[in-house]
């Protein structure tokens, strides 16, 4: 019989069935084992791994003893069972072995730089120039396959769901997204520059306009900004789908069995939210929750609590309600035997969060205890305690200040304490909408209303509220998608109509000059005819991240940059050539930087 030139297996397909037949396997040496006159080596693959097995009488022995490990072979030799105290339960190929009598070395390894055997942590400088090695690893491995299995379950649910997929293009023109562009110089228009796109949004509205009705694209996107743990600088992936002649609900209803489809496919067990999610008003998130981005496996609800306050004798927080801040209420629950350290270094961390500080209230078999206890009476504070529906062992602490400061310090103190009490649970996905978020917000750098999310939403009302409401009373059709306190993407239904926006942008003090210039292409297009539409935009890099447990987005990109946008495996940016700048008309200069 001939045998494949490579292989007649992968290194994870070989059973008790295939005992005593003659096999080849190609892959890297994973790890070795001498035992005398016994050297036991595992050979991996993409698929999985076998163990070889060879004696001192053999030539391959010699062979094999003296590679390093990732040396690539390829080893001919006889399947053997393994006898029954060796059978290894972890590994698909663990109840055989191959008896190797022939040893091929593809390619030898140097000395590694890392370790492909064990998941021992590496600097992360080390791991990205030497990606190739860590990519090897099992760990590392697994979530790029399970990147590529759920883009793939992804792509066959959307298509499922009517949509058609598109490519939008990649060289197109600077658009005000919000974070900087990447720009691209052009050889032949000399001084013109290309920029590479932040999102697809507008070719998407216009695949609209053109009448494609349901589109969507696993699409490549590119914003100028810095690191964060779920964000990679230079560039990411996003589920983009628009539609046609649809509501906020029909958005909903369409993409809620796609995200709850693939986060159940590939939960391993995990629990995942049921559609329809639930929809919370953003007015109502930053009040319950802090954020308008909960985490909802957080139990703890914030409470504003400022009517307790407004007469109350208690100096401090009087003053702040007087003057229109509020005070929020964030329960502690069941830390009775918590002693005051806990709570004391709870106003140390929200100081050093850079908040004035967090009051607090303690409880212990209903004895209250505390500074704003103590200060607020013990009459008011036991009414405060019953209108919260505290127990006996209860705290509370306390965000006071402008309102958007105590909302954000009480959400930060309820993500805290809840982890801090281990009251967020893992192996669930809680997914909620965002919505009704306010079309306009007042700059009180500018002292001018401007936009708060997105310009182009339609806003709700439409016209007549545009024209007849207070600017910061009106509310759009915004909303985000937000799963265990992650934002996975923001969407609208879009304002489609030229006498709408030419409206919205006035209000943010826009002349309908301003905006025919600055958004032509969609303003033109909409001139000719344009259907309401709506759409969003998953990121696949959170979802995946999520998926595989990971914290840190880089774990889950297969040639990710460093947190300075630096390719340092492929040594990117670089210096251009002077030939290269002299073809695109391009001199540096040396000055300060902006």
């Amino acid at each position: 019989m001939t045998l494949h030139a490579y292989r007649t297996h992968t290194c994870a397909q070989l059973r008790a069935a295939d005992v005593g037949n003659t096999v080849r396997l190609s892959g890297w040496i994973h790890r070795k084992r001498d035992h005398g006159n016994l050297l036991f080596v595992d050979i991996r693959d993409h698929y999985g791994i076998t163990q070889i097995v060879t004696d001192t009488d053999s030539p391959a022995h010699a062979v094999l003893d003296k590679l390093r490990a990732e040396s690539v072979v390829t080893i001919t030799g006889n399947v053997v069972a393994r006898s029954a105290e060796t059978v290894n339960a972890n590994l698909p190929s663990g109840e055989v072995e191959v008896r190797a009598d022939d040893v091929t070395v593809q390619s030898s390894a140097g000395e590694l730089p890392m370790p492909v055997f064990g998941e021992a942590e590496y600097p992360e400088e080390i791991r990205l120039k030497y990606r190739y090695l860590d990519l090897r690893r099992e760990r590392l491995h697994a979530n790029i396959v399970l990147r590529s299995n759920v883009i793939s379950s992804i792509r066959k649910r959307m298509i499922d769901q009517g949509f058609t997929e598109f490519q939008t293009p990649i060289l197109t023109a600077s658009s005000p997204e919000g974070a900087r562009d990447y720009l691209v110089p052009s050889r032949v228009h000399p001084g013109k520059f290309y920029a590479l796109p932040q999102a697809p949004q507008i070719f998407k509205q216009l695949l609209m306009v053109a009448g494609f009705d349901r589109y969507f694209q696993i699409a490549p996107c590119f914003r100028d900004e810095d690191a964060r743990a779920d964000r990679s600088p230079g560039e990411f992936y996003q589920l983009d789908f628009e539609m046609s002649f649809v509501t906020q609900d029909d958005v909903f209803a369409a993409i809620e069995p796609v995200l709850h489809g693939v986060f159940e496919e590939f939960a391993n067990g995990r629990k995942v939210s049921p559609a329809p999610f639930p929809r919370i008003p953003y007015r109502e998130s930053m009040l319950k929750y802090g954020s308008d981005k909960p985490d909802l496996r957080n139990p703890i609800i914030i409470t504003d609590v400022s009517d307790h306050f407004a007469k109350s004798g208690f100096g401090r927080f009087e003053s702040i309600v007087a003057e229109g801040g509020r005070v929020r209420a964030i329960p502690a629950p069941k830390t009775a035997e918590k002693s005051r350290k806990f709570f004391d270094e709870m106003n140390s961390w929200a100081q050093g969060e850079g908040f004035a500080g967090l009051g607090y209230i303690t409880q212990k078999n209903g004895e209250l205890g505390g500074p704003i206890a103590k200060n607020h009476g013990e009459e008011a504070t036991r009414k405060l305690v019953a209108e919260l529906g505290l127990g006996p062992d209860d705290g509370i602490f306390f965000a006071a200040g402008p309102e958007l400061t105590a909302a954000k310090l009480a959400g930060a103190a309820r993500t805290r304490v809840g982890q801090q009490l281990g009251l967020i649970p893992d192996g669930e996905f809680r997914f909620c909408w965002i919505v009704d978020f306010p079309m306009y917000e007042y700059d009180e750098e500018s002292k001018k209303i401007d936009f708060s999310h997105n310009p182009f939403s339609m806003p709700q009302g439409e016209l007549e509220a545009l024209e007849t409401k207070d600017p910061l009373d009106i509310l759009a059709y915004q909303y985000d998608i937000v799963c265990n306190g992650i934002e996975l993407s923001s969407g609208a239904i879009r304002n489609h109509r030229p006498d709408i926006m030419y409206k919205a942008f006035e209000i943010a003090g826009y002349s309908q000059a301003e905006v025919d210039t600055n958004f032509a292409g969609i303003i033109n297009a909409f001139k000719l005819g344009a259907p309401p539409h709506g759409g969003s935009a998953p990121g696949i890099d959170r979802i995946v991240m999520m998926l595989a447990n990971e914290p840190n987005i880089r774990e889950v990109i297969v040639f990710p940059m460093n947190q300075k946008a630096e390719d340092v495996m492929m040594g990117a940016p670089a210096p251009a050539t002077a030939k290269q700048l002299r073809e695109l008309s391009i001199r540096l200069i040396d000055g300060p930087k902006d």
